[in-house]
């Protein structure tokens, strides 16, 4: 029987649930994978705090009795946050130790270094959990997809912002009304901004993008755009074009050009994403070989992503060697890749415009000139006080820049852009 000591930085939620995991199915886990488990040490801030179920003789406010101690194997990372984790994860690689994490921000920015500090000692870095929780994307895409070229994956990948539009698409409710019960309801954090703006997703859309096309796409290369600008109204006439709204994390690859970008997004109702509702989180994944794939479960919460992490602990004691990826990771884009700002997409547009003769002509003549099609275009309700009306176009496939040029164009005394929002999968 192989023992196998772990030091855990941080125990608060997640922390105290892979604790836990490792109580209760520790016997199990020694009768099926022959290892057995002993957590050794853990770090926390204050160790006086009460923690249930905890042994709190095993607690320390000291980093080195975990970093530096050299009977622990394995370090499994809790903190969250850039720092100080990135500098202890670095840390214990140094010292020979592998990590086990679901740090999707001090991996992201952080990955060269953990890299380079992993293939000096020998050690491994394990993060299924800092992706999509429980759902096993991280190694489908490194080790059961190896056969396949990836050339594109489009992902709900933050459950709060699911959860929000999801009670907007339902409900027709604003969206403060639903951060506000969100918050109320503990699914949006007080400072809600990592994950409504979208920088939640464009951490994971790094790693994900980088092990699906095997080359390093840093976090600063990703465009990003959150959900807090959408309305009710915009989901509402989407709705009734057969889309559905999401923020997605798009990502395509076409020989050495790729585009990699989140946003908020509308997909066919007939679309697999489509039907991800509330905060489960789901990336559809094409392949030359396999074709197209979704994996889809709950992407969030303490038990979830605790069994994604005892998952990789278990992956972590057992390897005989620690597996890195192979491609470069060094912090830039590989001077043969390409990181595209002009894609292509089709777009829904919402516009106030002045209800007097010649202004839909003009319209319509300046997406024209700009390369712009119009695939449809529908008149919602009646003048406003201003004598405006609104409009929804939806376009034929137009590049980015090509549609900005048309929307900097309009007449701004007689139309006024009020939503710009991407189409995908169509």
């Amino acid at each position: 029987m192989k023992t196998v000591n772990v030091g855990f930085l941080g125990c608060v939620n997640i922390g105290c649930g892979v604790y836990r995991l490792l109580q209760e199915c520790g016997g199990t886990m020694m009768e099926t994978e022959g290892v057995r488990f002993a957590v050794r040490k853990i770090l926390v801030r204050d160790p006086s705090k009460p923690r249930a179920g905890v042994d709190t003789s095993l607690l320390t406010s000291d980093p080195a009795q975990v970093l530096d101690d050299a009977q622990i194997d394995i370090v499994m990372e809790f903190m969250g946050g850039e720092q100080p984790a990135a500098d202890y994860l670095v840390r214990a690689l140094e010292h020979g130790k592998s990590v086990v994490t679901a740090n999707k921000m001090a991996l992201a920015l952080h990955w060269h270094r953990l890299q380079a500090a992993a293939k000096e000692t020998g050690a491994g870095v394990y993060f299924e959990a800092s992706v999509c929780g429980a759902i096993p994307i991280i190694r489908a895409l490194t080790d059961s997809l190896q056969a396949n070229r990836i050339d594109s994956l489009m992902g709900i990948i933050n459950g709060t912002t699911n959860y929000i539009l999801t009670r907007m698409t339902r409900e027709g409710a604003s969206y403060e009304a639903v951060l506000a019960d969100a918050q109320r309801l503990g699914l949006a954090e007080p400072d809600p901004t990592a994950d409504v703006e979208g920088f939640d997703a464009q951490y994971k859309l790094s790693i994900l993008s980088s092990l699906a096309f095997r080359t390093h796409i840093p976090v600063d290369v990703i465009y990003r755009e959150g959900i807090s600008r959408v309305s009710a109204i915009d989901i509402a006439c989407g709705g009734e074009m057969g889309l559905c709204l999401k923020l997605l994390a798009v990502a395509k690859r076409d020989g050495n050009n790729v585009e990699v970008r989140v946003h908020p997004t509308f997909v066919p109702k007939t679309h697999p994403l489509a039907s991800v509702s509330d905060a489960f989180n789901a990336v559809y994944v094409h392949g030359h070989a396999c074709g197209d794939m979704m994996f889809y479960g709950r992407g969030a919460g303490d038990a979830p992503t605790a069994s994604a992490l005892v998952s990789d602990l278990v992956k972590a004691a057992k390897a005989t060697e620690h597996s890195l990826p192979r491609f470069d990771i060094a912090g830039h884009v590989d001077p043969a890749i390409t990181i595209c700002d002009d894609w292509t997409s089709t777009h829904f547009i919402r516009v106030l415009a002045a209800d007097k003769p010649g202004v839909l002509a003009g319209i319509a003549g300046t997406f024209a000139g700009c390369g712009v099609g119009i695939a449809s275009m529908v008149q919602k309700g009646e003048c406003d006080a201003q004598g405006r009306v609104q409009l929804v176009f939806l376009t034929h496939r137009a590049s980015e820049k090509a549609l900005r040029q048309a929307l900097s164009q309009m007449d701004a005394h007689s139309v006024s852009v009020q939503s710009v929002i991407r189409v995908e999968g169509n």
